[in-house]
């Protein structure tokens, strides 16, 4: 059962990868997600990442509108604005990344969505928050969550410039993630109360959220950051990562080490570091530990991946191979579960595009491609009860694209 939100109506005004990340979710868990865009569409349909522009469909654009219908208005005009208010009327979420000042110019405000529908749930994603000096202000997930949230300074060794983020959207996916939940908590109560309530979610708080070990744990100890360790430098030689003879690498995960050194020893070929007084146990391996790391680089280095993830899974600790994306399409467990998945788009060729991480009753969803620009506009116009007439009156006044 893949369908958990069937019957649930939600009208979606936003741009760019937080809050569209939130609909993608909402629309795969069956609602009926009805993407409002512009005259002149949502820029991340023409967003270039990383200098890539490969023939077919625009991934940018349908990693974050899959499965949605789309209609083109505008809401700078009346009619524009009485599309959505007719729409949010029958709908039970509204969706919007608008800064305040552009929702209350298109009459999509708060107090305005709530007059055309008491009972709507309103959620909205930011920046630095709904309160504030700053509420106002935007902000993208490169400065927002990555800079300003503390992750890249966490993750930048010492003396190397600031490190970017590891994928574009890394902290929008994050963040919209996190507003899908709690929109499904608050249609929870809505089916329950029949009261709709506002759902706020915020990119800065994505990045505190995911932080927390790091900002509780530095708060608790009285410093600035928490402690930065190289990998000899580590307490755990069996929390570490370590490079294969091709060039690949192994991470290790192992928080109990006394309790698998002795069986991963046998496992990897190097039975004489038992008897070895400097590792014997892990109060002795953390008082040596970069010798300790340097015969595990030693032995790491003597042979491929295809040996040691051979040699690894014969004992029961932790470990994993450190993937590139590209090894991510290929991963059995990836294809098996449907976290990924080819979507075909005719003559343009296909995409793999990534499930949301969460399945019901063990069921993939199927993904669909987004809309072309305003492909639903007249249906849906249609489902409201306009008429052709009303419908090409509207398209002359330019309220409706």
């Amino acid at each position: 059962m893949t369908g958990v939100l069937d019957g649930v109506r939600v009208v979606e005004v936003s741009m760019w990868a937080f809050v569209p990340s939130t609909g993608a979710i909402l629309a795969e868990w069956g609602a009926d997600v009805i993407k409002v865009e512009g005259p002149s569409g949502d820029p991340v349909r023409g967003l270039v990442t990383a200098g890539l522009k490969p023939a077919g469909p625009r991934f940018t654009w349908e990693m974050w509108n899959r499965g949605k219908r789309g209609i083109a208005v505008d809401l700078t005009k009346p009619t524009g604005q009485r599309v959505v208010h007719e729409l949010v009327a029958r709908a039970d979420v509204f969706l919007t990344s608008l800064l305040l000042p552009a929702r209350e110019r298109m009459g999509i405000d708060y107090e305005t969505i709530r007059s055309k529908n008491p009972g709507i749930n309103y959620a909205a994603g930011t920046a630095q928050g709904p309160q504030g000096p700053e509420a106002a202000r935007g902000g993208y997930d490169s400065l927002t969550f990555w800079s300003r949230g503390g992750v890249s300074a966490s993750v930048t060794p010492p003396g190397v410039d600031p490190l970017g983020m590891p994928a574009g959207a890394f902290g929008d996916s994050l963040s919209g993630m996190a507003l899908a939940a709690g929109v499904a908590a608050a249609l929870v109560r809505k089916f329950r109360t029949g009261e709709g309530c506002v759902v706020e979610g915020a990119l800065l708080a994505t990045a505190l959220w995911a932080m927390q070990m790091s900002v509780t744990g530095a708060d608790a100890a009285g410093l600035e950051e928490m402690p930065r360790m190289s990998r000899t430098e580590v307490p755990n030689p069996l929390v570490n990562n370590y490079r294969t003879s091709d060039g690949r690498w192994i991470a290790l995960c192992m928080l109990q080490p006394d309790v698998y050194w002795s069986e991963f020893c046998d496992a990897i070929g190097r039975a004489d570091l038992l008897e070895d007084p400097r590792f014997v146990d892990s109060q002795a391996r953390a008082g040596n530990t970069a010798a300790c790391v340097a015969e595990l680089d030693r032995t790491f280095a003597s042979q491929p991946l295809a040996a040691w993830k051979e040699k690894l899974g014969r004992q029961r600790g932790q470990w994993d191979v450190v993937n590139t994306v590209s090894d991510l399409l290929r991963d059995r467990q990836v294809e098996a579960n449907g976290y990924a998945q080819r979507v075909s788009y005719d003559d343009e060729g296909e995409l793999a595009l990534v499930a949301t991480p969460i399945q019901f009753d063990r069921t993939p969803p199927i993904l669909t491609r987004a809309p072309t620009f305003g492909a639903d506009t007249e249906r849906v116009l249609e489902e409201l009860g306009w008429g052709m007439d009303a419908i090409l009156e509207a398209k002359i006044d330019g309220g409706v694209v």
